[in-house]
C-alpha cells in the first residue's frame, strides 16, 4: 500500500491533490487535468487520470473547487471525488496565508476475476467483484510571499488506524518549501524540496524548473512561452518535465518518469498535462493577474 496515495509528477504546477490550500490563488477560474501511464510494459500497471476545477472569490477570502481522480491499479479500481474550500486568512499585497479543506468520498472496486493465481482456484482469493466505499478528507496550510511558497498537509484522514486489508487510500503527510523568482523581463525559476511521510516510508523530492519568456512590447510585458524542469527522488527516480503556453492562459505539459533502483522496469513513466485560466474581467484583482497573481505557485 506504500502508493495508495496518486504519485503525479506535475504536483509541482497543481498541488490541489494533497494541499487544498493551494486552490486560494488569484481571482480566476482554474483549470486542471492530468493523466499517468506508469511502468509501461508491466501487465496491470497504474493508471491514473484527474480533473480539477477551482475558483477564488476575493470579496469573500474563499476558494471553491472541485475534483476527481480516478486510480487503476493491477485488479482494483479506484475512485475519489471531492469537494475542497479554502479560506485565505490574510490577503496582503506582498504575502498571503491560507487553510483548505477536502472533503468526498473514496471508492475502490477490486475485480477478483482477474487475479492469475498459481493454484486454480485459491481459497484466499475473493474471485468475485467487491468494493468499498468510505468518507475521505484532506487538510492543508500554505504561506505564500514574493518568493516563497511554505506548505503542510495531510490526505486520507478517514484512513488513520485503519487496516491496509480495506483496500483505503492510506494517511500521507506532506511538507514543501519553493522558492520562486519572478523576473520581469527575461525568466521565471523556482526551486523547491518536498518531505513525503507515510508510517515508515519517508522520502525527499527536489524540484528545479525555469520557465522561459519572450517580449511582446505591450505594457503587460513579456509572455512565457515554454518551461523545462527536474525532479529527483531519494527513492531513486528523476522526473523530465517540460510545458509549452499555447496562449496566455492555456498551457499543455508532458513528464517523463524514470527509476535508478536495479532490475527496475526500463519502460518508465509518461504523463500529458493540461491547464487553463480564465480571468475575471470584474475581478478586484484583475489588475495584478498578467503579472504574478499566484498564477502557478
Amino acid at each position: 500500500m506504500a502508493q495508495a496515495d496518486i504519485s503525479m509528477a506535475t504536483h509541482w504546477y497543481n498541488r490541489a491533490n494533497y494541499n487544498p490550500a493551494s486552490i486560494a490563488r488569484t481571482e480566476y477560474i482554474y483549470l486542471f487535468s492530468n493523466v499517468q501511464e506508469q511502468w509501461v510494459g508491466v501487465d496491470g500497471a497504474p493508471k491514473v487520470f484527474n480533473v480539477q476545477a477551482s475558483e477564488y472569490f476575493n470579496r469573500m477570502h474563499s476558494a471553491f473547487g472541485i475534483s476527481l481522480v480516478g486510480d487503476r491499479i493491477g485488479v482494483t479500481q479506484a475512485y475519489n471525488p471531492m469537494l475542497t474550500y479554502a479560506y485565505r486568512v490574510s490577503n496582503e499585497r506582498d504575502w498571503a496565508f491560507s487553510l483548505g479543506l477536502s472533503a468526498g468520498v473514496f471508492t475502490r472496486f477490486v475485480d477478483g476475476s482477474l487475479f492469475n493465481a498459481v493454484t486454480v482456484i485459491d481459497p484466499s482469493i475473493p474471485y468475485n467483484m467487491s468494493n468499498i466505499t468510505q468518507p475521505d478528507a484532506n487538510f492543508g496550510l500554505e504561506f505564500q510571499s514574493t518568493y516563497f511558497v511554505l506548505s503542510a498537509s495531510t490526505t486520507h484522514l478517514f484512513s488513520i488506524g485503519k487496516s491496509d486489508n480495506l483496500f483505503l487510500n492510506t494517511n500521507h503527510r506532506y511538507g514543501s518549501v519553493i522558492y520562486k523568482n519572478t523576473d520581469p523581463e527575461m525568466f521565471n525559476y523556482h526551486i523547491g524540496v518536498q518531505v513525503v511521510n507515510r508510517d515508515n516510508l519517508t522520502y525527499f523530492e527536489g524540484n528545479a524548473g525555469i520557465r522561459v519568456k519572450r517580449q511582446t512590447g505591450l505594457v503587460g510585458g513579456p509572455r512565457e512561452i515554454f518551461d523545462i524542469g527536474f525532479t529527483y527522488r531519494t527513492s531513486q527516480s528523476m522526473t523530465v518535465l517540460f510545458g509549452i503556453n499555447i496562449s496566455q492562459n492555456l498551457r499543455v505539459g508532458y513528464a517523463y518518469d524514470q527509476s535508478f533502483v536495479t532490475g527496475y522496469n526500463p519502460g518508465g513513466t509518461h504523463e500529458l498535462m493540461i491547464e487553463c485560466r480564465i480571468p475575471s474581467k470584474a475581478a478586484s484583482t484583475h489588475c495584478i493577474c498578467e503579472s504574478q497573481g499566484y498564477w502557478y505557485h
